[in-house]
């Protein structure tokens, strides 16, 4: 296992609790309607009908089709408000991950667990990783879908200051320091002349999932 992270790659310009900055919602998109469709597509053919999802850092748009059947789409977001305007969402929770990891949800009960352009808000992330692998089946997946946009003030220094191929590279650290999952795999579904979508997609493994 590497080093762990340096804890200034973590640091935010704004540090007040969370729960302030989210308090308003924002019922906004965060990538282009080109973008939205690009990521559409690949859980279209990366997500099997029927399958128990988790999106997390939720709000009210899952990204997800429209014609296809999920068992269940949990979310877990910072807005009640949000939440209860996403139409896809079978059952949600407000719960701060940047002020507790721990997911509210009994062990291996996801297929999926579904990251759409926040994962640099994480101050945390090694040990929502951890839980992530917990609460996913084995052979289940986490997919972390990131852009070029971010709120400033609540975005860690890395994805500040790092390139998206750094942040690509920091992301798949996360997954290495957690532990449980397979090495990760890196898909740019960037369309033409929109704002980019690069997506990291990495795997719970079978049997123990903690080193």
């Amino acid at each position: 296992m590497s080093q762990p992270l340096p804890p200034e790659y973590f640091q935010r310009q704004d540090e007040t609790p969370d729960t302030l900055f989210y308090q308003v919602p924002r019922l906004v998109t965060h990538i282009d309607d080109a973008t939205i469709a690009a990521l559409t597509q690949f859980y279209r053919q990366q997500l099997p009908p029927q399958s128990h999802l988790l999106d997390l850092m939720s709000s009210w748009i899952s990204h997800l089709p429209e014609e296809v059947t999920y068992a269940r789409v949990a979310g877990l977001g910072m807005n009640c408000e949000e939440l209860e305007h996403n139409p896809r969402l079978s059952d949600f929770a407000v719960h701060d991950l940047n002020a507790q990891p721990q997911l509210p949800y009994a062990d291996a009960c996801f297929d999926a667990v579904l990251n759409v352009v926040s994962i640099q808000y994480q101050t945390h992330p090694v040990e929502v990783c951890k839980d992530i692998c917990r609460v996913l089946r084995p052979g289940g997946q986490h997919i972390v879908a990131m852009s070029h946009r971010l709120f400033p003030t609540k975005a860690i220094a890395a994805f500040h200051h790092f390139s998206p191929q750094e942040r690509v590279d920091l992301v798949m650290r996360y997954f290495e320091q957690a532990g449980g999952f397979a090495l990760p795999i890196f898909v740019d579904r960037s369309p033409a002349d929109a704002d980019p979508l690069w997506i990291v997609v990495a795997q719970r493994l079978d049997g123990l999932t903690q080193e």
